[in-house]
């Protein structure tokens, strides 16, 4: 079969580079998708991407989708053929429908009933008719911003400047957003020109020569090399922040990495201060000695050649020399501040219209705190750490630093407060009160920062949900679903016996102590309940465990989160182990019988009838216990090996019971014994929720 290389090209203004490697992911994904829903076997698919563009390679893509044969279904047999075992007019009907005459019918059984079929000889379409398709592709790609422009009614990330289609040298045509494709396409802004892409197989080596390194890898590897280059000249150590590597790659066409140079005298100011000025603020990498010591030196990569890079460099050593010399300023007039001082101004900084100022967010995480460390049992010690930690946790955020350089909130308050004087351990614990900052970020390391870190945290969750401040969507400006993800992530790490569900009840109690109206108590409840067993979820889902596993431990309180994670596993295990079956089996038919019951009443020895009912109730209070002991250790192994005595017992008594009996007090009275059961089983897990392996 005849086979053609294929390109698709969008230009576009500078795209933004956090939304570049997604976009080339989705480009690269629909295509594969297309190529196989049209039916057009391809050799291989080669994706490009830059700030002003994305592109797609299609290489030996076959001439026309391959030819199809195809059984049309007709009418049962009884309604295509008449009395005599003629064709009816249905039969001739279908046929003509189909092109075909009654010659070329034939007989099939389906499900027990004859149906007439014809073959149907279906004829591939070509590159022709399939290729300017691929426009819906091009307008079906997401992301997480768009615009509008000139009088176009069509959103896009970016205005669309050009567009290549290219069968080979045959133009494809298709327009978008009133651009109509070509062969033309555009090299660097500066350095290249407008030319025409004379085969799809030179576009790669075409626009190379127009000073654009189309592929976001080679673009990567290139400012990696360079990195390595002066590290080795210079005798540098360069730590290459990964995300910001990515950041810088996304941002250039052709890459030239240079250094350059500030003053020494700079070196005084926190390093985390410089590191952040050259990173997130330039895109520079910092560069440190053997002793990683940060050094008077950065790394930065230019769009463009190394002509005249010694300007740029200047050119970039002077901005960065602006920069610190603010923060040079706004360091020593903070530290002309007092902590008291900058406290007092918190009662000015609103957190949320309905939620008051920082200050009073401040009060609601000391007495939070307060919770948890008694909850904690922790020393006094401690708690009076854990008590100033909370008391001057926000200080920082109305220094000039913070103010200036939002991503040091925390970093900052740790500086001040140890050149302040306060506890080392509450300098530490003001920084670890903002991890973990991200999914992956470090967690804190002290009880103190872990404890007011869960406070605040909490405190927004439950407040924000108390308001009716509840995400939506994409939509989640608080950041409710990081905190809460936190907040059990610190729960896991520190292995903390907490149980969540009576926390966020006394934390919502706080909040209407403080005058603050807050939704529906109950149904507040509910919702902040619900929402942090779907963020536990997501953590279980990382750590492996099944769909089914965690409904089945998130079922009841959300106490302890590591032990739920081990109780998980242990059940993720039994769920394949074909020696668990019998036990799963009794356990799940108390489960579902309990359900009758309409209360929890006692059990009454007296009305039982049989053996095999006292022996079961005897069971029940040998294993009650091995179990709890079990679960007050927070082992699972050892609470689940603990009911175990109860299986041979529940079957028995399965077999010789009638559970339902026609008097109603032995009816309740076996009830009530399963129900205890079952009550047991459900402080482990909801075992009916596990879909068990071993029935499959």
């Amino acid at each position: 079969m005849k086979t053609t290389n294929v390109l698709f090209e969008v230009g576009l203004e500078e795209m933004p580079a956090r939304f570049m490697d997604d976009t080339e992911q989705q480009l690269k994904q629909k295509t594969i998708e297309w190529l196989q829903q049209i039916r057009l076997p391809y050799q291989e698919i080669t994706t490009f991407i830059t700030p002003r563009r994305f592109a797609v390679l299609i290489t030996g893509l076959a001439d026309k989708q391959p030819d199809q044969t195809e059984e049309a279904k007709g009418p049962a047999l009884k309604i295509a053929k008449d009395d005599q075992g003629n064709w009816s007019k249905a039969a001739i009907g279908f046929s003509k429908g189909q092109g075909k005459s009654v010659d070329d019918l034939f007989v099939k059984e389906v499900k027990g009933t004859e149906y007439i079929f014809v073959e149907k000889f279906i004829e591939g379409r070509t590159q022709e008719q399939l290729l300017p398709a691929f426009k819906d592709i091009i307008l079906s790609l997401n992301f997480p911003k768009n615009m509008r422009w000139s009088n176009e009614n069509m959103r896009y990330i970016r205005p669309i400047k050009w567009l290549v289609a290219l069968k080979d040298q045959a133009i494809i045509p298709f327009e978008i957003a009133g651009v109509k494709t070509g062969r033309t396409s555009k090299g660097h802004r500066f350095l290249g020109g407008s030319f025409e892409i004379t085969d799809p197989s030179a576009y790669e080596e075409q626009l190379a020569e127009q000073y654009v390194i189309a592929k976001a890898e080679d673009r990567k590897q290139r400012i990696l090399s360079g990195i390595a280059q002066l590290e080795k000249e210079q005798q540098w150590v360069i730590p290459v922040d990964l995300d910001l590597l990515t950041e810088v790659t996304n941002l250039v066409e052709y890459p030239t990495v240079f250094y350059g140079q500030f003053s020494q005298d700079y070196l005084q100011l926190p390093k985390e201060v410089l590191t952040t000025s050259m990173k997130e603020h330039q895109r520079y990498f910092p560069v440190q000695n053997n002793q990683s010591e940060l050094l008077s030196y950065f790394i930065g990569v230019r769009n463009g050649t190394e002509e005249h890079i010694d300007t740029v460099a200047r050119g970039n050593e002077k901005v960065l020399r602006a920069r610190l010399q603010d923060a040079q300023f706004f360091f020593e007039e903070d530290q002309k501040q007092s902590i008291a001082t900058n406290l007092k101004r918190l009662e000015r900084m609103v957190f949320q219209e309905k939620l008051g100022t920082i200050a009073d967010k401040v009060k609601r995480v000391i007495n939070i705190s307060r919770l948890l460390a008694d909850m904690l049992q922790l020393s006094d010690k401690q708690k009076f750490q854990i008590k100033r930690t909370a008391q001057i946790s926000k200080f920082d955020l109305v220094t000039n630093m913070v103010t200036e350089f939002t991503e040091l909130q925390g970093i900052m308050g740790r500086k001040y407060a140890e050149m302040f004087g306060e506890d080392p351990v509450v300098a530490q614990a003001i920084e670890e009160h903002y991890m973990p900052r991200n999914t992956h970020d470090r967690l804190p390391e002290t009880a103190v920062g872990a404890v007011v870190s869960i406070a605040d945290k909490l405190d927004t969750v439950v407040g924000c949900f108390g308001v009716g401040l509840i995400p939506s969507g994409s939509q989640d400006p608080y950041a409710l679903r990081r905190q809460a993800l936190g907040i059990l992530q610190i729960i896991q790490d520190k292995e903390w016996d907490l149980n969540l569900d009576h926390i966020i009840a006394e934390v919502l109690s706080l909040f209407k102590q403080a005058g603050i109206q807050t939704e529906s108590y109950e149904q507040s409840i509910d919702q902040i309940e619900a929402f942090f067993k779907q963020r536990s979820a997501y953590i279980m889902k990382e750590a492996a465990l099944d769909s089914d596993i965690i409904e089945a431990v998130l079922a009841s309180q959300l106490s302890n989160f590591s032990f739920l994670i081990e109780k998980g596993k242990l059940l993720q295990e039994k769920k394949a182990d074909p020696d668990f079956k019998s036990s799963q089996e009794a356990f799940v038919r108390v489960l579902n019988l309990a359900v009758k019951a309409e209360e929890t009443t006692a059990i009454k020895p007296e009305l039982f009838e049989n053996e095999q009912e006292a022996a079961l109730y005897q069971s029940y209070l040998a294993v009650k216990e091995p179990f709890d002991k079990g679960l007050t250790q927070k082992n699972a192994k050892q609470a689940l090996t603990a009911l175990i005595p109860l299986v041979e017992p529940i079957h028995l008594f399965f077999d010789h019971t009638m559970v339902m009996a026609e008097d109603p007090a032995i009816r309740q009275n076996r009830l009530a014994l399963l129900l205890h059961i079952a009550e047991l089983l459900l402080q482990f897990a909801d075992l009916t929720k596990v879909q068990w392996k071993q029935h499959s």
